[in-house]
């Protein structure tokens, strides 16, 4: 790991690389958030379903014992078996909601994390040497490898470099 002109990396540099650490988690919490509102609409949609179909019946909830015309329920009555099925997908969609709302929390919190790192780096150190090892203490743990599956960590290349394949921070 050199830096630009071949010579190691500064601390300026792995303050900058914390920087764009930070701001790649901070892209990824803004893309679960718009995936977190779409699934939000999509619950929107199926409760407004529900709705439609409950103000649509006289009352008439006796799902599978209500006689039913071939092609569905009778006119005027609910479909116990579909609004249970809207339900479900209603909850499953809330826990999708749910667990978004957590991983992004956890991103948050990582690019938090880093940006004070990169600040700490600026002000407090000027060996290079002295940053890596920084970074790479910080990434392991707080296990930032799990969090970029499409880049890698300043803490694999060290752990590639020292000949070892693991990603787990060392127990000491």
């Amino acid at each position: 790991m050199n830096g630009e002109d071949g010579s190691p990396p500064t601390a300026e540099e792995f303050a900058e690389y914390c920087r764009t650490q930070a701001g790649l988690l901070s892209g990824r919490v803004e893309t679960m958030s718009t995936e977190a509102d779409a699934l939000l609409d999509e619950i929107d949609e199926v409760t407004a379903d529900v709705r439609e179909r409950l103000d649509g019946s006289t009352g008439d909830t006796r799902g599978t014992a209500t006689a039913q015309s071939p092609g569905g329920p009778s006119e005027g009555s609910v479909d116990v078996e579909a609004i249970e099925d809207l339900e479900r997908e209603i909850e499953e969609k809330q826990t999708l909601v749910e667990a978004k709302r957590v991983r992004m929390q956890a991103f948050q919190e990582l690019a938090a994390d880093y940006t004070d790192l990169a600040e700490e780096l600026r002000s407090e150190s000027n060996d290079g040497h002295e940053a890596l090892e920084r970074v790479v203490r910080f990434e392991g743990d707080h296990r930032a490898p799990d969090y970029f599956d499409d880049r890698g960590t300043v803490y694999e290349a060290a752990a590639a470099s020292n000949g070892s394949e693991t990603t787990e921070p060392d127990p000491d």
